[in-house]
């Protein structure tokens, strides 16, 4: 008897419909003779309205109080989906994340699970029963509800799968698995049937939507089977596995992100220590730094607005555009600390990255990209590569024909396509 973690997203709890829909294939696991633990988001589009609902009060609302606010759309979707198994003839009972004790940090919006109690899921699967999880939340060590950012609901379903040691994590989406590229920018894209949890990792934090990467992340650490799939198909979708189970390819996904803003310090000293100011700053904010450059600096204006004296550079970086606007006053600042002559932003940008385990035992992808892009025009603005992937700053408008160029340069949309045999 197989033990089952199933999440249903936000879309997939759009409706009424839809729950019961969403009951019904929890039903279907069950009577096969599987434990099953079920977690579920907020009903579509309930989050955003309850977010709204605060900043109507005021601008800037309590971290803390936004928790509370916010982790009832998960309590209301929790009950609704325990409510509709018990309504087609089956037992089910709901935990909210305090009830079954998800341990979190205080980081009141973005917190991070620590450790789970899993004794009163555990029991009551031993009844026999359904057990339905609110995801996306938990609780502090002094009893405060905490979020852990939005898509937690990911994170929650495959820790919760960690903990109790489930023989798979099953994502219920609105796509029916992993693409070669976005479906919507590139018709040819291909549903990739098996993914390495390293591929999807850099997808999901390159822009790849379809699961959370603090998820991928978490299941790539305990060893979490993850298998995406659609809530309104019977398509197979995507199995994120580990490396050993593939056939490695050189390149398996086109991704992009437009969450990004390129952040620039013209003529900063160039002297040690000054990049580590910067950057603890920024860190002493919370943010996160992508894509980071430094090249000697050619710009007479902002030299002589920075002094002009002895060697400058200039520090340039990306950030998510959610952050830039809370953190310009400290970046100007801390510009001004480093001796900047002048600090400019771009949000019109996009990255577009290539991702592939094969990079790592082939040489030339980064070339090949590189030549794809200059093909139809296309500037690069920043690049930077890990093991497995390359990604390129572009112009925003750029977007669409950088993903289908390179899409169709490295041919994933034909026979070739990155699909594991």
């Amino acid at each position: 008897m197989a033990l089952v973690v199933q999440k249903f997203g936000g879309t997939s709890m759009g409706s009424i419909e839809r729950i019961k829909n969403a009951a019904a294939r929890t039903i279907a696991a069950h009577a096969e003779g599987n434990r099953v633990v079920v977690i579920v988001s907020a009903m579509s589009g309930e989050t955003d309205r309850l977010l709204k609902l605060a900043r109507d009060v005021t601008s800037v609302p309590d971290a803390r109080e936004m928790d509370a606010l916010a982790a009832t759309g998960e309590q209301v979707a929790s009950a609704l989906m325990a409510i509709a198994i018990h309504a087609q003839g089956h037992r089910a009972r709901s935990y909210l994340g305090h009830q079954m004790r998800i341990l979190t940090d205080s980081a009141f919006t973005k917190a991070r699970i620590k450790a789970i109690d899993a004794s009163r899921v555990v029991e009551t699967l031993a009844g026999g029963e359904i057990v339905v999880v609110a995801g996306f939340q938990g609780v502090d060590e002094a009893g405060n509800i905490t979020t852990l950012g939005r898509g937690g609901s990911d994170t929650s379903a495959v820790a919760i799968a960690a903990a109790l040691g489930a023989d798979v994590c099953e994502i219920f989406t609105d796509v029916d698995g992993v693409y070669t590229t976005d479906p919507n920018i590139c018709p040819t894209a291909r549903k990739i049937d098996r993914i390495s949890y390293e591929e999807m990792l850099e997808l999901a934090s390159l822009g790849a939507k379809v699961l959370q990467i603090r998820s991928v992340e978490m299941a790539m650490k305990y060893g979490v089977p993850v298998h995406v799939r659609s809530s309104f198909s019977s398509s197979p979708g995507t199995l994120v596995t580990h490396e050993g189970d593939l056939e490695q390819v050189v390149v398996t996904g086109i991704a992009y992100d437009k969450g990004e803003a390129r952040v620039m310090l013209v003529g900063v000293r160039d002297q040690p220590g000054v990049v580590a100011e910067i950057f603890t700053a920024l860190a002493a904010h919370n943010v996160s730094v992508d894509m980071i450059i430094q090249n000697v600096s050619v710009d007479a204006t902002a030299l002589a607005s920075a002094g002009g004296q002895g060697p400058h550079t200039d520090v340039t970086f990306t950030v998510a555009k959610n952050d830039l606007a809370r953190v310009r006053d400290a970046i100007a600042e801390v510009g001004r600390k480093v001796g900047a002559g002048d600090v400019r932003y771009d949000e019109d940008i996009v990255k577009v990255s290539v991702v592939g385990l094969g990079m790592r035992s082939h040489a030339g992808v980064a070339a090949k990209m590189f030549r794809i892009l200059a093909e139809h025009g296309i500037n690069i603005q920043a690049i930077s590569t890990s093991e497995i992937k390359v990604s390129c700053l572009v112009a925003t408008k750029y977007t669409e024909l950088a993903v289908r160029a390179l899409h169709e340069g490295f041919e994933l949309g034909g026979d070739q396509a990155a699909t594991s045999k």
